[in-house]
């Protein structure tokens, strides 16, 4: 099981966001999220957005620290990352 997390960075609704992604599957992001109150709506495609606050207690229950570059580039490796063309079609539909 591998579930990355980077540093609550992203500036929204007046708080930091990291984004929670696994290298190998959604099922296994969806479980630890599931798992971990991490609500369904938080789900942006090919990652979850979470607060800030969650970060070090995420990170306690098995989340890997990276940074935002490694983050994305091990999810464009695995095969699960989803252009923002693909997301944007997505979102208008």
């Amino acid at each position: 099981m591998t579930v990355l997390i980077d540093p609550p960075r992203w500036p929204a609704h007046g708080r930091l966001w990291a984004h929670l992604v696994s290298d190998v599957s959604y099922a296994e992001l969806h479980e630890f999220a599931a798992a971990h109150g991490i609500p369904a709506r938080g789900f942006d495609h090919d990652h979850f957005d979470v607060p800030g606050e969650s970060y070090q207690l995420l990170i306690a229950a098995g989340a890997v620290p990276v940074t935002s570059r490694e983050l994305v580039a091990r999810l464009s490796a695995s095969g699960l990352r989803r252009p923002k063309r693909e997301r944007r079609l997505a979102a208008s539909s």
